[in-house]
This record gives structure tokens, C-alpha cells and sequence, in this order.
């Protein structure tokens, strides 16, 4: 059975442009958020969405820049790895703490000539897919007291998956709402390595 990917993009009204230029690209569904909810009730909107569309949901936020060849790569990975929670993000400066970790098992993924990395958060809500048969779970298990990235994550429990080489960058613009922890964000936020 041929796999089949959809992609929606959560975005904020301030970077509503940013938004519609990403669906334009990916033929995506759009899912703004007009009145500041925030980023954990977006991407769980998006997550019912993708939960009553029957495949793969690739989620995007507005300021993902995706890499030539993103959607093929795309494919790619998900026919690779159906059942398995993929970030194709994977960046630098936030959050800090798994900064030491991330450079590590890129050196020793260098090293064994692997693809991917593993981690056992998600800690990126930039570009993900949850696996189809995961997303009610996920939904079930929703914290909306976490941070989006870590209520996907959490909720969906197990390693996710992390391509050495992203297949989107991030604009790392200022924030559009309060960090949850208080904590400025003023480390540089970009792709560890992107592909291409």
C-alpha cells in the first residue's frame, strides 16, 4: 500500500504570512491561531485534524523553512520508519539541557555512519509526525500544561527519531508568546545540520 502524507501548518496571526507562503509550498491545511490561545491548544488542533485523516500528518510550525526536496525526504523517512515519532528538526540552543547530549550521539552517529539520532523527548515542535495509530493516545494523554513539544512527546511516550540532517530550518524569530518557563530566548535557534 503506496503511504500517504499530509501536511498541516500551525501558525500564529502575527506570522500569518509566514503561514500561508509554507501551505502554498506543501499544499498544506492551515490552522492559525486568531485569538492567542497558544502553541499547546494549535498543535493539538492540528493533532485531531491529522487523527481523522486516515495517514501520516506531518505537523509544521509557521517558521519551519523547509529544504529543497523536503517532501520526497519526507516520504522517505516515513516509509522507513511508519510506527516511529519523528522530529525532522533538530536544533541547536533550546532547549539547553540536551544540547551536551544531541553533539554526543551526532559524533558517535558519525562515527557508526548512522542516519538518525535518538532521544526520548520530543523537544522540538518545529516539524514532526505522530504515527496514525499513536494519535488518539496522544490525545488521550494530553498535558495542557506542557509545552507543545513536550505534550506531543510525552503523551506518545518512547525514543523519537531525529535525521542528523533536518529537513527544515527554523527563522528563529522573537517568540509570539511568553516562554512557559519565564526564561528569555536569546540562544541562537537553528538546525544542527541540514540536509541537502
Amino acid at each position: 500500500m503506496e503511504t500517504q502524507v499530509k501536511f498541516v501548518v500551525v501558525g500564529h496571526h502575527k506570522r500569518i504570512d509566514a503561514a500561508k507562503g509554507l501551505c502554498g509550498i506543501l499544499d498544506a491545511h492551515m490552522l492559525i491561531d486568531y485569538e492567542d490561545h497558544g502553541a499547546n491548544w494549535n498543535h493539538r488542533r492540528a493533532l485531531e485534524w491529522a487523527n481523522e485523516q486516515g495517514c501520516h500528518v506531518v505537523v509544521l510550525e509557521d517558521d519551519a523553512l523547509p529544504v529543497e526536496g523536503f517532501i520526497s525526504s519526507v516520504y522517505d523517512w516515513i516509509e522507513r520508519y511508519p510506527d516511529s515519532l519523528i522530529s525532522f528538526y533538530l536544533g541547536t540552543g533550546r532547549p539547553p539541557q540536551y544540547q551536551l547530549e544531541i553533539a554526543s550521539k551526532l559524533i558517535a552517529a558519525d562515527k557508526s555512519r548512522a542516519e538518525f539520532i535518538m532521544l526520548t523527548r520530543l523537544i522540538h515542535g518545529v516539524c514532526y509526525c505522530v504515527p496514525p495509530k499513536h494519535i488518539q493516545k496522544v490525545l488521550d494523554k494530553w498535558s495542557h500544561s506542557k509545552a507543545a513539544d513536550y505534550a506531543v512527546g510525552d503523551a506518545h511516550g518512547g525514543p523519537v527519531i531525529y535525521p542528523c540532517y533536518s529537513l527544515v530550518d527554523h527563522a528563529d524569530g522573537q517568540p509570539v508568546e511568553p516562554a512557559r518557563d519565564k526564561q528569555p530566548r536569546t540562544e541562537r535557534r537553528k538546525a544542527w545540520r541540514l540536509y541537502g
